[in-house]
């Protein structure tokens, strides 16, 4: 799986719990997967796509979210389609035309498309792997966005009784979680719930005086960064719009109301960034994709607590560090309240009263605020102090004027420093292409690839290959126009291009977290992992990938004690020396899954703190030829080198019990001979 990662989305490692899903999905067992925005949901389901045979078909309500997740899969080298209202009959035709032919591996749909029967009968056709229902709160009465249109999702379950279901949502209480369940007719899914921490935003709750003096102060210091601001109607939408532009600000607005040509052109240009700010209502947002809002402003607080945190979760999706200013008055709840008192449902009503008497609780929390709202979602936050949040911060007075120390809250997260100039000149040629190509910037490369490009300056396509978010397919379209500005920007200076690994053995992790520092504390007492584990109260893995990154880090610490036997700690040290210490994957493949990730990953840590923190003796060239061999190996074997399952050495046996030999059981079970030789004597049912 790791291949294809970094194959096609230019990522070396997955983050948390996706492997267990995407593993989960290939077992063909149907997934509920609570994860918050930017955490890497699509991943998802998009990397079982590439493995399985048939198509797969995502129901998402955002049409244009749709064009540009098809877009970046695109941009990546992955065949997608979309269809929806959007489509000229002509256009619709030559899609189902290419879906057909199999020439297509994703295709999104929106939920009213299933109203069809003439598309039902069309799908029914079809090989359908998996289904991914994005947004799946909008299937439930008890969530903040219900949409009638899901309701119709359980056909699929009866057009499609075998094939796994995957439901994404970045909130969902566990009633919402339960209807999701129900109303989808999932057999019995493995419910997945990621951490609703977003450590990368600050959060900060202002009470509402001055307002729009102090939104303007804001802006002055996010000057051509992208910011989205929420009003409560479309009035206070435009007249904002026109106050900021008159400011000298390149605003629009966006609401419900204005024609849908215009309102469509302002997100385009938003998404585009050839319009840094929209002031909007919450018809805004949903239908983005765009990884680099720095800051999200609501220039009136929202009505519910999941809404704020849908909101909220648009800054910041790339990981970099993006701040959340709220205002809130009274004022703006009895608005709210006016709105809530026509609804005639009384069930509706009473729901609605309840969860605005949940927001306002929240901004006038003197505590934590990351606490509060993490607590909402059932998640406990057992740290003393966030750092992010205005009441960590001590600001105890928010009806303060905010100042350029308040807003800027805490940016540990982005430490690294990098050329500024190379990246504005790199953010030029991004936004040149991108006009040429008629797609959003984000698309050609993100502002975490470009700052890794302005920290480690890539001149060769190795070098290149290692910037996170590079796949193969763009370094092919896009390496060289890169390279040529990165060299360019080099020349005459002293500045050499830094390898990666090495810098990141070399970092020092200065602001350990509590379980990091806990773990490190207990190394050092020369405690086993599986105590440490209990101790810490995850998993014993979870304690190796902290060993992992506090080798990162180059924390003193004395881990021989945890290692295997001399023996297998020579075999993988080899294999590091082989294949180089930037990925794990080429290492469990070389020795067929003889030995486990958490044993590599251990060897790996014990590598970097054994050469200081930097790996010097590993050349990580060497892992791109390995890609290339396995890729061919790949056209005769389609199973090597990947993981074997209860069900393949059954198999195995009942082969070898009938005398079948070693090559003829290669062409079954489509595995070298050798692997096939190697997991035999291990299964001790042959002799060396």
């Amino acid at each position: 799986m790791r291949e294809l990662l970094k194959k096609y989305f230019g990522y070396s490692e997955f983050r948390p719990l996706q492997e267990e899903i995407i593993n989960n999905t290939l077992e063909k067992k149907d997934s509920l997967v609570i994860m918050p925005t930017g955490g890497g949901k699509s991943i998802c389901y998009q990397i079982p796509a590439l493995n399985f045979e048939g198509l797969t078909l995502i129901i998402s309500p955002l049409i244009s979210l749709m064009k540009d997740q098809v877009d970046s899969l695109k941009a990546n080298g992955i065949s997608a389609e979309y269809i929806n209202s959007s489509l000229a009959p002509q256009e619709l035709n030559i899609i189902q035309d290419k879906i057909k032919r199999k020439e297509v591996k994703l295709l999104y749909i929106a939920p009213e498309r299933l109203i069809l029967e003439e598309f039902k009968i069309f799908l029914s056709e079809l090989q359908i792997s998996l289904i991914a229902i994005d947004e799946a709160h909008c299937i439930s009465e008890w969530g903040h966005d219900f949409r009638p249109d899901y309701r119709n999702l359980k056909s699929l379950r009866i057009l499609f009784p075998d094939t796994p279901i995957i439901a994404l949502t970045a909130t969902a209480t566990e009633k919402v979680r339960q209807d999701i369940v129900n109303q989808l007719l999932l057999k019995n899914p493995r419910i997945f719930l990621s951490s609703f921490n977003r450590k990368n935003l600050n959060l900060m709750v202002v009470k509402k005086k001055k307002a729009l003096e102090k939104i303007i102060s804001l802006l002055r210091e996010y000057q051509d960064e992208s910011v989205i601001i929420y009003c409560f109607s479309r009035k206070d939408s435009e007249n904002i719009a026109q106050i900021l532009k008159n400011h000298g600000f390149n605003a629009l607005p966006y609401h419900a109301g204005l024609d849908i040509e215009i309102r469509r052109n302002n997100q385009e240009l938003f998404i585009k960034n050839k319009v840094n700010i929209i002031v909007a209502t919450i018809a805004f947002g949903m239908g983005i994709n765009k990884p680099d809002v720095r800051l999200i402003i609501h220039h009136t607080f929202p009505k519910t607590i999941e809404g704020y945190y849908q909101e909220i979760g648009r800054a910041g999706r790339d990981g970099l560090s993006s701040d959340c200013i709220l205002f809130y008055s009274q004022g703006d709840k009895r608005k709210h309240e006016f709105f809530i008192d026509k609804i005639e449902d009384e069930f509706a009503k009473t729901n609605a009263k309840i969860k605005l008497s949940q927001v306002m609780k929240y901004c006038e929390d003197k505590s934590c605020k990351r606490r509060h709202i993490l607590k909402y979602f059932g998640e406990e936050f057992l740290d003393s102090n966030c750092g992010a949040c205005d009441s960590c911060l001590s600001l105890s007075k928010p009806e303060n004027e905010i100042k350029d120390k308040e807003i800027r809250l805490d940016k540990s997260q982005d430490t690294k420093q990098y050329d500024k100039r190379l990246f504005e000149k790199l953010r030029a040629l991004r936004k040149r292409i991108a006009s040429q190509k008629n797609i959003a910037p984000f698309i050609i490369f993100g502002d975490v690839s470009l700052r890794e490009m302005c920290i480690y300056f890539p001149t060769n396509k190795r070098e290149f290959l290692n910037i996170k978010g590079v796949g193969e397919k763009k370094l092919e379209d896009f390496g060289n126009l890169f390279m040529k500005v990165i060299r360019e920007h080099l020349e005459g200076s002293d500045i050499a291009s830094k390898s990666i690994i090495e810098d990141n053995c070399r970092l020092r992790s200065r602001h350990l977290s509590k379980n990091y520092q806990k773990t490190k504390e207990l190394i050092l007492k020369k405690l086993p992992i599986k105590e440490i584990a209990i101790i810490q109260k995850v998993k014993e893995s979870r304690i190796i990938y902290h060993i992992d990154k506090l080798a990162d880090g180059g924390e003193k610490i004395d881990i021989s004690y945890l290692l295997p036997s001399k023996e297998i700690l020579d075999k993988i040290k080899s294999a590091f020396e082989k294949f180089g210490i930037g990925q794990l994957s080429p290492i469990y493949s070389y020795f067929n899954g003889e030995f486990s990730y958490d044993k590599i990953r251990l060897v790996r840590s014990f590598i970097k703190l054994d050469a200081g923190g930097i790996g010097e003796n590993l050349d990580t060239n060497k892992i791109i030829d390995y890609y290339s061999r396995l890729k061919k190996i790949k056209e005769n074997y389609t199973n090597a080198y990947e993981p074997w399952k209860q069900e393949d050495d059954e198999k195995l046996k009942s082969l070898i019990s009938k005398n079948k030999t070693i090559s003829e059981i290669s062409q079954i079970l489509k595995r070298q001979p050798s692997a096939i030789r190697s997991r035999l004597k291990k299964q001790g049912l042959i002799q060396d």
